[in-house]
């Protein structure tokens, strides 16, 4: 007997479907089990005599009688729909499986006999390990969010210590390391807000910048008439690192600003500007006080110029001063010709 073309296509394609490694079911109009894989009797724990033939909705104990599925099913089956990455819940095992999928009407040429293939994936493991992750992400952001409450009080309570034992020694020159001390603890505590705000993204450092001078303007300007800090930035946003290292030089260059540009109650201003072109970007402190002596570049470098010259280097960046007579201007800059 000569066997037809539809016959043909029909044995091949039963063959193709039994070595699927992916479970699959191929199911006729009526949502009956034609044939499956034997990965998904192996899946399932089913055998194929209890498949073939059995519709779709009695399989096992029932457990694949999910009013939606059965819905999705039809509508793929009339061509009004298509089931991609439908994913349910299986129940009747020993605990839910988590399935995805997929079914296509297929096409044989024969319109009487119409044909669904329906194929599974369990994805189970893959949505635990999600959830396992999720809730791990949850408690290390409770955990930060804590850790970061208690840096908060603790940078407040030193702060406050400082400020009473300054309040306490008779030495002027005691008493100015202590406010020393007590503001870089203070701009610590700013950077470390900015920080927190920040923490899942980059670092806007115009904005950065105007709440760290406005920190340090309040602690350190008693008359804000006569001397102000201004910023000058442009739109550019850095990893939080870098402007942890870029807020503590601002710190530094505006505190030694404070403390040297204008004695006995001068007034002026300060000037913190920030620009960058792709890669290479330069940050300057500049003000319009006394200006820098000549001997400068002989002196011993102080504790704040230390500091400046150790956070450029790990920046890669370098460090000018250029003194005038009123000003002092101190840019750090960062250039492709340095890294080359």
């Amino acid at each position: 007997m000569t066997r037809t073309h539809p016959d043909v296509a029909r044995d091949l394609a039963l063959a193709i479907l039994a070595s699927s490694a992916a479970p699959a079911l191929l199911l006729d109009g009526e949502l009956t089990v034609i044939s499956g894989s034997t990965s998904f009797y192996r899946a399932f724990g089913l055998e194929p005599p209890n498949v073939a033939g059995q519709p779709l909705f009695k399989l096992g104990a029932g457990e694949w009688d999910v009013p939606q599925l059965r819905s999705l099913l039809s509508a793929t089956l009339s061509g009004h729909a298509r089931i991609e990455a439908y994913e349910m819940d299986l129940k009747g095992y020993v605990s839910s499986r988590r399935l995805v999928l997929n079914a296509q009407k297929l096409d044989y040429g024969d319109t009487e006999q119409v044909r669904l293939l329906l194929t599974i994936s369990d994805v189970t493991e893959a949505r635990i390990s999600e959830k396992l992750k999720d809730d791990l992400l949850r408690e290390k952001a409770i955990l930060l969010q804590e850790l970061q409450h208690r840096v908060a009080n603790s940078l407040q309570i030193i702060a406050s210590v400082l400020m009473q034992s300054a309040r306490r020694v008779q030495s002027e020159e005691a008493r100015g390391h202590l406010h020393d001390a007590h503001n870089r603890v203070m701009s610590i505590a700013t950077l470390q807000q900015q920080l927190a705000a920040s923490r899942l993204g980059d670092v806007e450092l115009r904005g950065y910048f105007i709440q760290l001078c406005e920190s340090l303007g309040a602690s350190m300007i008693h008359d804000h008439d006569q001397m102000s800090i201004m910023v000058t930035a442009d739109g550019s946003s850095v990893k939080a690192d870098i402007s942890v290292s870029l807020g503590l030089i601002v710190t530094e260059l505006v505190i030694n600003a404070l403390k040297h540009a204008f004695p006995r109650g001068r007034s002026g201003r300060i000037l913190v500007d920030y620009h960058a072109h792709e890669s290479d970007w330069t940050l300057s402190v500049s003000d319009n006080g006394v200006g820098t002596p000549e001997t400068v570049a002989d002196a011993k470098p102080g504790l704040g110029t230390s500091i400046v010259e150790a956070l450029a280097n790990q920046l890669d960046a370098t460090v000018e001063t250029e003194g005038g007579c009123p000003g002092t201007t101190v840019s750090i800059t960062h250039a492709k010709a340095r890294t080359s």
